[in-house]
């Protein structure tokens, strides 16, 4: 089975345009991301993928390897699909380039998923993490996913899922780590497929594969990621890394 590891790179995010070329302790928040997922030592290649000639050259320079978009995008699902179509691989997994701080012990989980589902029910694997917090819960920049009884996703919301109309009962409230892996057909199928409704709506390029039928594995994790979306989450960044440098 043939891994491998792809960061989609846009240069122009809508909440932090420019996040991924800002300085992280010495680095770039993209460099450091495409070391970190290097040295995990999980996968056979790893890849950025950007529009950006800047994030392009900044991996190029530094020994990484960089692939171009040709076409512009709506989603880093799609950015990924294009580049790897011609890329001999079994599993694609997608990192995100505003993760640096990638914890290897997860990935693991979820290539452990594709060894294990031999009779290639899975589509795609993802990771969701308890949230307890009320004002987490209701961020709608925390992205939550409610489940099957078999771990499969029901569906993904930026809004509360479940409401709590009845509280007490017992349930939990899960975050979507945006780290996912795919069979490379469901990535290319996903690619060739017009964005649905509900994926305009919530601006949640996940949902556009619930809604043609493909089956999402969601693997519990105890390990929280640290993604950078605001100045916030930057400098909240930048003083883990001094603490580890």
């Amino acid at each position: 089975m043939k891994i491998i590891a792809v960061i989609p790179a846009r240069y122009a995010s809508t909440r932090f345009p420019a996040k991924l070329m800002q300085d992280l302790g010495g680095k770039t928040v993209i460099l450091r991301t495409y070391e970190a997922a290097v040295a995990t030592n999980l996968f056979d290649d790893v890849f950025v993928v950007t529009d950006s000639d800047l994030i392009f050259n900044e991996i190029i320079s530094n020994n990484g390897k960089a692939i171009m978009s040709i076409k512009e995008h709506e989603s880093g699902s799609d950015r990924i699909a294009e580049a790897v179509e011609n890329i001999d691989a079994d599993i694609v997994i997608n990192v995100q380039g505003d993760e640096p701080f990638i914890n290897k012990e997860p990935l693991e989980q979820i290539i452990e998923a594709f060894k294990q589902d031999v009779e290639k029910k899975i589509d795609l694997a993802s990771l969701m993490f308890e949230i307890k917090d009320k004002t987490d819960i209701e961020n709608p920049n925390n992205v939550k996913v409610i489940t099957d009884q078999q771990g499969f996703a029901l569906y993904f919301s930026r809004s509360v899922i479940p409401y709590p109309r009845e509280e007490n009962v017992g349930v939990r409230y899960m975050k979507h780590i945006g780290i996912y892996a795919f069979r490379k057909q469901a990535l290319i199928d996903f690619y060739r497929l017009p964005m649905l409704s509900l994926e305009a709506s919530e601006k949640l390029e996940q949902l556009r594969y619930l809604e043609y039928g493909k089956r999402i594995k969601m693997i519990e994790t105890s390990h929280g990621s640290i993604g950078i979306d605001t100045k916030e989450d930057l400098e909240k960044a930048r003083l883990i890394i001094s603490n580890t440098i």
